[in-house]
């Protein structure tokens, strides 16, 4: 499957004229080129930018819900079990292993409905799996086989990346943001009267990863109908910031 990267990026620029008074900088008397590995810099620019690399998903998780009402918590708690098992077979008869079927949430409580009424008790249940599919053109499958094994609820669907997947696309997002630091770098050397020598320090820090999430509105509808459930499909973001200390002379 082919991969596309895109750029955007946020800049916040920052020049450090270490020993001068302004922008423009005095003459110090350090020589011309940068400074060797441990000295102090005479003038520096330094600039935080962001760069951003999107892909397709190749990873997808699902959150499914099983519940149970009942007049007695035993009886629910059994209803779930049964479920559980019905669940559990039907998605690794699929093709899932016990290792993408995860719980995420299990409950079991009086229901608010009855809370207040001495005479009628109810309690309500609720077993959630998080599940994880490899095969995201197979995730609206995943979800028929979930819901036609006695899942009741779609809470949540989103589109991600593989661990291997993620680097690849951070390293892509890294060059963008070390290509943008650069070009701003040149162009406050440039406004500043100065000439950039090298970079003195980087840093980084991960903004984070945005996965595709579908809306609830889609979820919800999810499972619905005689028809196969088709889940639509969108790039994952990952955006990483870095901090460039450049070393600068006098133009």
């Amino acid at each position: 499957m082919d991969r596309k990267l895109a750029t955007a990026a946020g800049l916040a620029l920052l020049v450090a004229l270490a020993g001068c008074a302004g922008l423009a900088g005095t003459t110090g008397d350090g020589g011309p080129g940068a400074n060797a590995p441990g000295e102090a810099l005479d003038r520096s620019i330094e600039v935080t930018a962001t760069g951003e690399a999107t892909a397709e998903p190749d990873r997808a998780t699902l959150v499914v819900a099983v519940t149970a009402t009942g007049d007695d918590s035993a009886a629910v708690r059994d209803e779930l079990s049964a479920a559980d098992e019905s669940l559990r077979a039907a998605l690794t008869d699929w093709g899932l292993t016990e290792d993408d079927i995860r719980t995420e949430r299990y409950d079991v409580r009086e229901s608010f409905e009855t809370r207040d009424d001495p005479n009628r008790t109810t309690y309500r249940g609720v077993h959630s799996y998080e599940l994880t599919v490899d095969d995201v053109a197979a995730v609206g499958e995943v979800v028929d086989v979930a819901i036609g094994a006695g899942a009741d609820e779609v809470e949540r669907i989103e589109f991600g990346l593989s661990e291997e997947r993620e680097s690849e696309v951070r390293a892509a997002a890294i060059e963008n943001a070390m290509a943008n630091a650069d070009a701003d770098a040149a162009v406050l050397a440039n406004s500043s009267g100065l000439e950039v020598t090298g970079a003195y320090s980087v840093s980084t820090a991960d903004a984070g990863v945005t996965p595709y999430r579908v809306a609830e509105a889609a979820t919800a509808d999810a499972g619905g109908g005689d028809a196969a459930t088709g889940i639509e499909t969108g790039d994952v973001s990952v955006r990483v910031s870095v901090n460039v200390v450049y070393g600068a002379e006098q133009a």
